[in-house]
């Protein structure tokens, strides 16, 4: 018995010191040319199991365009947000310019049903706040109402007033004022 235990000991220190020898002899290629771009590797299928190599291929390749349209999805949806469209002092009437931002806005939902979008209408801090809460849901409810007429489904829409409480621009001068009077468009998934 204990002789058995010393050959399982000896053989157990054989292979160890083997498996030592060989990991720390080995040497890691260094490289001054910066790096290397390996080409990538072509797995062939296996004989007879040319049906599940095409399946999985496939499998592959969708998964590899939904992430591919997950990182564009992500981009189209900075671009929808940060485009906001600007008032005149006082006003909730939408310039032309407002109007062009709306209709390439509305064309984007209706090619992305699974979008919902929240319409955020914001002033400036001249007038007290129950006036500008009125007047930034009157600034919401016309991009709606015009987001409507163009096909968007008011089932997808919600508008909401901040009045000044929210100001793009804290200063208090004319350049801040009109980056204040704005809609602000925020997409709900």
């Amino acid at each position: 018995m204990m002789r058995k235990m010393m050959i399982v000991l000896v053989v157990l220190a054989f292979a160890c010191s083997a498996l030592f020898l060989m990991t720390s002899c080995a040497k890691k290629q260094v490289s001054m040319g910066g790096p290397e771009k390996k080409p990538p590797v072509v797995v062939a299928p296996p004989p007879g199991d040319t049906d599940a190599y095409r399946r999985a291929e496939a499998e592959r390749q969708a998964r590899l365009a939904a992430l591919a349209r997950s990182e564009q999805i992500r981009g189209e949806i900075r671009a929808f947000e940060a485009e906001n469209i600007q008032f005149d002092f006082d006003k909730s009437e939408l310039k032309p310019e407002a109007r062009a931002i709306l209709v390439k806005k509305a064309e984007w939902l209706r090619n992305n049903p699974e979008f919902s979008v929240r319409v955020e209408g914001h002033c400036d801090e001249r007038g007290t706040n129950e006036y500008n809460l009125a007047l930034g849901e009157r600034r919401a409810n016309s991009a709606w109402k015009f987001l409507n007429a163009l096909g968007i489904s008011g089932s997808r829409m919600t508008t909401i007033s901040y009045g000044e409480e929210r100001p793009a621009d804290p200063r208090h001068n004319e350049t801040a004022w009109s980056k204040n009077r704005r809609d602000e468009f925020k997409l709900i998934r």
